[in-house]
């Protein structure tokens, strides 16, 4: 049977026909390099004179790296354009020299429809054709083996033969195929070089602006904003004086003070026949103790404290004062 992919057994147009096919869109790389509004979406359908096709084990996250690789084998040359799927674990692709497309640069291969996944594509049973002035392409998958072929040649001789075989056929409707853009490794890293520079560039320029922009807040500020230190001078002498006052008085002892008072307390006891058993400082607190007889023991002249209980052994009473 030979017919076009839409066309059921009783001539009707199928629903998927009726669909409104997907072209060719711009990706993030272009948006990056800014080469969205030169994108040429409008992709002409072209059968290359070199076309090679086949299939290899899918290692995720590598598809497109392997998939290349094996392509540059198959041409010969690492500057080749492809276009691939991924489907049941195996990379299906189809690939040409760049060369081949010298004088056809905004083309798509309408074969690259047929691969596994995209739209054209029924089931590997199916031989998908596509012809295009006298030249005709042929994708098959081979019964026994499974392999991937692509025939291309003279129309004339390549149909006859394709027809030949034992298998439903299905002609590739470029115009009604979803556009399957050509991959070219090297081209792509190109515009990922562009894209990468006009970022740095848009970059710097902003960064550049933004410190530019505090640079003039900074000038517009010290230039209108008045300063009145008169406040923050006197409270800078305020606390200066403060701080000395307290250093002045962390450095003045105690000592003389304290040494008068016992010679005060020596002089009044040897009048009253006392004695002075203890003088004890503990920070600000004063602390003394004497012997005087009973007849004083509710002190006298600045002797004045707390008489202790008991009689000491010379007959004496033990008073106790604090300051």
């Amino acid at each position: 049977m030979l017919g076009k992919k839409g066309d059921n057994s009783d001539g009707e147009p199928a629903a998927q026909d009726k669909r409104k096919p997907k072209g060719a869109k711009p990706g993030m790389a272009d948006y990056l390099a800014g080469e969205v509004s030169s994108f040429n979406a409008n992709l002409k359908p072209f059968l290359p004179q070199e076309l090679v096709g086949g299939s290899i084990p899918q290692v995720a996250g590598t598809e497109e790296e392997s998939v290349w690789n094996a392509a540059s084998q198959a041409c010969g040359t690492e500057k080749v354009h492809f276009s691939y799927t991924v489907e049941g674990g195996r990379c299906w692709y189809i690939a040409c020299p760049s060369s081949s497309l010298a004088s056809h640069p905004d083309s798509w291969c309408p074969l690259a429809a047929a691969l596994p996944g995209n739209s054209e594509f029924w089931d590997r049973e199916t031989v998908y054709l596509y012809e295009q002035e006298g030249l005709a392409s042929a994708l098959r998958w081979d019964p026994d083996t499974g392999r991937m072929q692509v025939f291309l040649g003279a129309g004339r001789t390549l149909l006859p033969r394709i027809q030949s075989m034992d298998a439903n056929f299905v002609t590739v409707n470029a115009e009604m195929a979803d556009v399957v853009p050509w991959k070219n490794r090297m081209m792509m890293t190109e515009k990922l070089s562009r894209a990468t520079a006009r970022m740095l560039l848009i970059i710097g320029i902003i960064l550049s602006l933004f410190i530019f922009s505090i640079l003039v807040f900074q000038y517009v500020l010290t230039n209108t904003v008045k300063r009145d230190l008169k406040k923050v001078k006197a409270e800078t002498n305020r606390v200066s004086q403060q701080l000395m006052i307290e250093a002045y008085n962390a450095l003045q002892s105690d000592t003389i003070k304290h040494m008068v008072r016992i010679q005060e307390l020596l002089d009044e006891l040897r009048t009253i026949d006392g004695t002075l058993v203890k003088y004890e400082v503990k920070g600000k607190k004063l602390t003394w103790e004497v012997l005087v007889p009973p007849a004083y023991g509710q002190g006298v002249g600045t002797i004045r404290g707390k008489v202790l209980p008991g009689i000491e052994p010379d007959g004496r009473v033990r008073v106790r004062g604090h300051k």
